[in-house]
This record gives structure tokens, C-alpha cells and sequence, in this order.
């Protein structure tokens, strides 16, 4: 049978909300009845309930980590990092998948049944209004991977889309591209329109050179090997640009199936620098994005709103970093 919380207190010979002061966190409890308790509950085999302790606290220590990018490899990445994150603080992650979904309503309403105490949003695809309804719903939230704005209604961790476009326009300039090519994931996403944007900016104002740009239907292999030899029916840039890791490796795929050498023939350029792009076999040069930063900081600020939830919403940009391999020309 189980053992229960009335079993602990008859055998540390205390009072049964003794024993629930004991494993409540910053509740007062003197040190020799903490003993008391902790022994007794050893003895037994005794764990304290979580969801029930919530009850009694009005904290469940559930924070909802909402995505709709799980094809893509780098969330494997992303979800490990999370969840550590939020075990390691002793809280625990509730996965919320979205796939096509756009409306968060569902989402808002999933997350009250559960209660849980703040939201993570990781996504780079999902509008910002898609998680200021979770702030409206009254839920703490953070939007990891969002679009950075100077006065943003949520918290919002990542990176400056718009700067890596420039950045990997200027890598492919200096390397001596000049018909440069976007190829990016959803056209409707922000973080495609914000790098984009960036890459345009600086090929753009380059003498003689020339920019065109594509949009694969979803951040996946697939799509970009497809979107890739769709585009090289109207014939071969020097160089793409990839709007993420793993379009770069689907886009690589399809060079390659249309017998071009990489990066003798065409250069590449991807964005994330995911565990994969670093495979011998892949060697991709890419736009490091500093995940294990983004995500211990978006974890900070959720855990932050709990004990101050009219704290200021803020824009917290990282920078990304060019790994150089073996996908375009040396300098």
C-alpha cells in the first residue's frame, strides 16, 4: 500500500501539517522536527505527492513548452536543454505540441486544465500575438526564438534575424559570390521576413552583385531539397544562403542529386550550427545560434515572473557566431 503523509507523522511523532511543512518549500519547520520527518519518511519509503502539494500551495510547478518545429533536429537540441533547465530548478516541462495549429486558444485552454505556472513559447515561426495570448490568459510566458521588438509586450530571447542576414551576406561577399540566393523556410514566419530582410540589405548595396530569394514550405530536409531543385530549374546561384541547419542539408541533397560540387560549383551557408551540420559528412558552414544561453535565460525570466509578474517585458538578443567549414570557398 501507499505509504502516506498520516503514516510519516505517527511514526516521527508529529502533527500531520508537521510533516507538510517539511516538504513545502519555504515553509517554517524547526530543524529537529525537519529530522524527525525526514527519517521517519526514509524509513517508510515515503515521497510527497506533487500535484497534490500543489493544492496546498497553489503552485503546480508545471511550465507548459509549447513548439510546432519537431521535425526539425535542432528542437532535440532545444527540448534537452529545456528540460534539464527546468528539472535542475525542480519544475517540470509540459510539451505542448502545436503542429499546424495558429490559433492559441486551444493551446490557452490546455494549459489552464493543467494549471500550470508560467509558458515557454519556442518557436521562430508562431506571430507574437500567438503568445502575448498566453500573458492575456494570465499566464507568465516567454518567447524563446521571437521576434525582438524595442518595446515588446513579452519577454522575447534570441537572436537578431535581421543582423545574421547581413552577416551571412557579408561571408558570402567576402568569399567572392555575387549571385547570391535566400532560401528560406516559411515565407510567413518572422524569422524568414527578418533575415531575409538583412540579406537583401547588404547584397543590396554591393556593387555587382545580385540577390534572389525562394521559401521552402516548412523548416525540414524535405523541404529544402524540394524547394532546391525546384529553384535550380532557373538555374544555379553561386551561392544560398539557408535560412536554418537542416534546409541547408535538404537544399545540399538536392545540389548534389543535380550533380553539383559543394562548395567547388555552389557555396552554402545555414544558420543554427545543430550537432548535425559538425558531421564529417556534412561539414556545414553555418550561423552558430548560442542555444544553451537563449534557453537558461528564457528559463531565468519565467522563473522570475512567478515571484514578479508585472516585471517589464524585454528583448534579449544574442549574438550568433559564423562557423567556418567546408561548405563555401576558404578566404
Amino acid at each position: 500500500m501507499n505509504v502516506t503523509l498520516k503514516d510519516v507523522a505517527q511514526l516521527a511523532g508529529v502533527s500531520r501539517s508537521a510533516v507538510s511543512r517539511t516538504f513545502t518549500e519555504g515553509a517554517s519547520v524547526s530543524e529537529k522536527t525537519r529530522l524527525k520527518v525526514m527519517r521517519a519518511a526514509e524509513q517508510l519509503g515515503y515521497h510527497p505527492n506533487a500535484l497534490a502539494s500543489g493544492l496546498t500551495t497553489g503552485r503546480t510547478k508545471l511550465i507548459g513548452l509549447i513548439s510546432n518545429n519537431f521535425h526539425n533536429p535542432i528542437f532535440l537540441e532545444v527540448f534537452d536543454l529545456f528540460t534539464r533547465g527546468l528539472q535542475a530548478r525542480g519544475l517540470r516541462p509540459l510539451i505542448i505540441n502545436l503542429s499546424d495549429e495558429t490559433d492559441p486558444a486551444q493551446s490557452v485552454r490546455q494549459l489552464r486544465q493543467y494549471s500550470v505556472d508560467g509558458v515557454l513559447v519556442a518557436s521562430s515561426t508562431v506571430a507574437t500575438d500567438f503568445a502575448r495570448a498566453f500573458r492575456d490568459a494570465g499566464m507568465p510566458v516567454v518567447h524563446t526564438f521571437g521576434r525582438c521588438a524595442a518595446a515588446p509586450p513579452i519577454h522575447v530571447v534570441g537572436i537578431d534575424n535581421v543582423e545574421c542576414g547581413r552577416m551571412a551576406a557579408r561571408a558570402l561577399l567576402d568569399r567572392g559570390y555575387r549571385r547570391l540566393a535566400f532560401l528560406g523556410g516559411p515565407e510567413s514566419a518572422t524569422s524568414t521576413q527578418d533575415r531575409l530582410r538583412g540579406f537583401l540589405e547588404v547584397a543590396g548595396a554591393t556593387s555587382g552583385a545580385s540577390a534572389s530569394h525562394s521559401f521552402a514550405e516548412t523548416y525540414s530536409f524535405d523541404a529544402g531539397r524540394a524547394e532546391m531543385q525546384r529553384v535550380l530549374g532557373q538555374g544555379a546561384a553561386e551561392a544560398y544562403f539557408c535560412g536554418d541547419d537542416v534546409l541547408s542539408i535538404g537544399a545540399m541533397s538536392g545540389l548534389q542529386s543535380a550533380g553539383l560540387r559543394i562548395p567547388e560549383d555552389v557555396g552554402v551557408i545555414g544558420l543554427n550550427d545543430m550537432e548535425m551540420a559538425r558531421w564529417n559528412n556534412i561539414d556545414l558552414t553555418t550561423l552558430r545560434q548560442p542555444l544553451a544561453q537563449i534557453i537558461e535565460t528564457s528559463i531565468e525570466l519565467v522563473v522570475s515572473m512567478l515571484e514578479a509578474p508585472d516585471s517589464p517585458p524585454r528583448s534579449i538578443l544574442f549574438p550568433a557566431e559564423l562557423m567556418e567549414r567546408g561548405t563555401l570557398r576558404r578566404l
